[in-house]
């Protein structure tokens, strides 16, 4: 891990992140809106069909993260959207600076098995994966806490708000022009149907893969992986499995995902209807 982005990865987790992250959020405008998740939920690929629809030009890694940047790296970022505002990726907990908001979110156990492979291939974690999976559901693989922390906070703000949009990667994944028609129409832009089809087309998965490899060096760890929906069934013990209904099942089944023995979404409250679709 004797790298700068293992450097990095230390310092995030550790105190020091408190002031930068508000350092972070500086020079906000009333017109940005965010792009928000927990890691590995397809917040990147999300960021493409957005860029390449906004700006009308193939979106690749160098220009989403200069025209789509992360927030920090906010500050000069042309304003994409109507009325001045920009688009701004953030991985962060819910914060009042972000007045209107999409978040993504997915399946914590696809999430879980993505970061793990993620950043098993970085040199990030060493352990086995029953310990990294513990770590995971106690907030102790990254600097953004448990999924379930991030996701419950995000969620119960967009159930005081109208101006947070909570979106599924596995309708986004099934329907994506569906799915991005909604986006578009809650962020206020208007949008045909074959100029969505033609951001879709144009990132593909194998298309994503092929754009990653024009923007790195050889190297072993790869960042755009399978994107799988369901792709944890067969791969996660029964007691696996329980252990993440323990943590995190009460997250998963607001939100229409099945837990337990369940094989399908058994939504609980008025918000996992929301959410399901």
């Amino acid at each position: 891990m004797a790298t700068a982005q293992g450097l990095r990865y230390r310092i995030a987790k550790s105190k020091v992140r408190v002031p930068l992250v508000w350092y972070r959020h500086r020079a906000l405008s009333p017109g940005d809106v965010f792009v928000g998740a927990y890691p590995r939920s397809g917040s990147t690929w999300l960021r493409f069909l957005l860029l390449e629809v906004l700006s009308g030009q193939c979106a690749e890694f160098d220009s989403v993260n200069t025209l789509l940047p992360s927030v920090g790296e906010h500050r000069g970022s042309p304003a994409l959207l109507p009325g001045g505002g920009r688009l701004i990726k953030t991985h962060e907990n819910y914060r009042p600076e972000y007045r209107k908001a999409v978040y993504l979110v997915r399946d914590a156990r696809d999430v879980l098995l993505s970061e793990y492979a993620y950043q098993k291939a970085k040199g990030w974690f060493e352990s086995d994966f029953d310990s990294y999976l513990l770590a995971f559901l106690k907030g102790k693989v990254n600097a953004y806490g448990s999924w379930q922390e991030h996701v419950r906070d995000w969620t119960e703000a967009a159930s005081r708000s109208a101006n947070i949009l909570v979106l599924r990667y596995e309708p986004l994944r099934q329907n994506t022009v569906a799915a991005l028609e909604k986006v578009f129409q809650f962020i206020g832009v208007e949008v045909g149907r074959e100029q969505l089809q033609k951001a879709v087309d144009s990132n593909s998965l194998e298309r994503m893969k092929a754009k990653e490899d024009k923007s790195r060096q050889l190297r072993q760890d790869r960042f755009v992986r399978s994107g799988s929906v369901r792709g944890w069934e067969g791969k996660l013990t029964a007691a696996q499995l329980q252990l993440i209904d323990r943590y995190a099942g009460a997250s998963l089944a607001v939100l229409g995902y099945p837990t337990g023995n369940s094989l399908t979404p058994q939504p609980t409250s008025e918000l996992s209807s929301q959410f399901a679709s």
